[in-house]
């Protein structure tokens, strides 16, 4: 794999010294500086049009879908003043919380518009992808075997934690981690924490199921899986065959005998669905009770964030998150599911602003790929997307999405009819 352009080189070089910026706990500030460089880069290529070198100039116009992340993050910015005005957080706080949104919501932006309008090819991510694989599973023996040998779970804390973020694990290098539940270790890579690290593998496998090298094929599968399992997460395990097979069989709604099986299972049901029923009930009871102390902390957070949502801040939200209790484990209200989270911290005006983008998004996604392999990949990672927002806060792991939201706006380019040869040519 070969770049065509500086900016494909610094993609695939980004990419490829991902474990290495996690060694030094750089990955938070990475994410940010590439998402600002290249936006800045995408907006010069645009203005200048003809006058940059032909194998620099922007793809295109900015896709419609495009505007609507920019849209909608610009509105997250707007209902994140207006919460602090609302609650008199002051002004240095609503600067803190703004360059937090810089860093956070923003890339969910400008990472798509970076793909749509830059030169780059979704083959140099997809190889990224595999690197970043063959690099876990040369890595993977000494994280694998520390528990077992009396090595610490987190090696040091990068003194770049004082560039702010919102938590010291951002800026962590870790080993594993011991499970408090169950006193058994866990791995999170290059997350800085297991279950972002299981759905992170199922992103790494989407990617590299893609890739025409049955080599790095094999790698970036074999470190997906070893991600989702080692870390061992629920929402992993559902991902891996939701999420690849999923896509896999969008095309069948397009073909009638298709819809002929599913009228014919429907019609079964009478016979066989209280048996189902019953079946797919002690499944979700087995899977919530795998993890219950998860499963009770993540309900009661949710609990809290829609009844103070509804009591105290319907429109703008409370504009930040608040120390959670004991009852919570002193999780933060407003963490731990993206919806909830919004609803709490930017209310109604802050959720509406990222559903209507991501709906938009996955609908695309989904059309496309019942018409054609391409949408294959985009839709597997909307619906990642969505189950990582049923567990976590999407934008502030934004920073480790960032090929993901790229792939995105690869696609919006390449359904609104951009060659993939005029990428070469310029």
């Amino acid at each position: 794999m070969t770049p065509q352009n500086p900016i494909e080189t610094i993609v695939l070089r980004t990419l490829t010294l991902t474990w290495p910026f996690y060694a030094f706990g750089a990955l938070y500030v990475v994410g940010p500086v590439l998402a600002w460089l290249l936006g800045a880069v995408a907006l010069v290529v645009l203005y200048l049009g003809p006058a940059v070198r032909d194998d620099m100039r922007a793809t295109g116009s900015i896709p419609l879908i495009v505007w609507i992340w920019i849209a909608g993050m610009v509105m997250m910015l707007v209902a994140l003043w207006v919460g602090h005005l609302d609650w008199g957080l002051g002004l240095k706080k609503t600067i803190k919380s703004s360059i937090g949104w810089a860093k956070g919501w923003a890339l969910l932006a400008l990472f798509p518009l970076i793909g749509a309008v830059l030169p780059i090819r979704r083959e140099v991510l997809v190889r990224g992808q595999c690197i970043i694989g063959l690099w876990t599973l040369i890595l993977a023996p000494i994280l694998l075997i520390a528990p077992h040998i009396g090595l610490p779970e987190r090696i040091f804390t990068s003194p770049l934690k004082t560039v702010g973020g919102p938590g010291p694990e951002y800026f962590s290098v870790y080993f594993f981690t011991w499970d408090p539940a169950t006193w058994t270790p866990r791995w999170q890579f290059y997350a800085p924490w297991s279950p972002f690290a299981a759905l992170l593998g199922v992103i790494m496998l989407l990617f590299a199921l893609e890739d025409r090298c049955v080599k790095w094929r094999s790698i970036g599968v074999a470190a997906g899986l070893l991600m989702i399992l080692a870390s061992k997460s629920r929402m992993g395990l559902v991902g891996v065959v939701a999420c690849t097979i999923g896509p896999r069989m969008m095309p069948l709604i397009l073909r009638g005998w298709a819809w002929q099986a599913v009228s014919g299972l429907v019609a079964s049901l009478a016979v066989f669905g209280t048996a189902a029923l019953a079946t797919a009930s002690d499944f979700v009871a087995a899977f919530k009770g795998a993890r219950a102390d998860s499963t009770r902390v993540r309900a009661t957070l949710q609990r809290i964030a829609s009844e103070r949502w509804q009591n105290d801040a319907f429109w703008f939200g409370h504009g930040t998150v608040h120390p959670g209790s004991h009852a919570v484990e002193y999780m933060p209200i407003g963490s731990h599911h993206t919806w909830f989270g919004l609803l709490f911290v930017k209310g109604l005006v802050g959720l509406v602003s990222l559903l209507i983008p991501f709906v938009w998004q996955t609908a695309l996604t989904m059309i496309d790929a019942a018409r054609s392999k391409r949408g294959a990949l985009p839709m597997g990672i909307m619906m990642t997307f969505t189950l990582l927002s049923f567990g976590e806060n999407i934008e502030i792991e934004a920073y480790l999405l960032w090929p993901a939201l790229m792939m995105l706006g690869i696609h919006a380019r390449e359904m609104d009819g951009v060659p993939r040869n005029a990428l070469a040519t310029g």
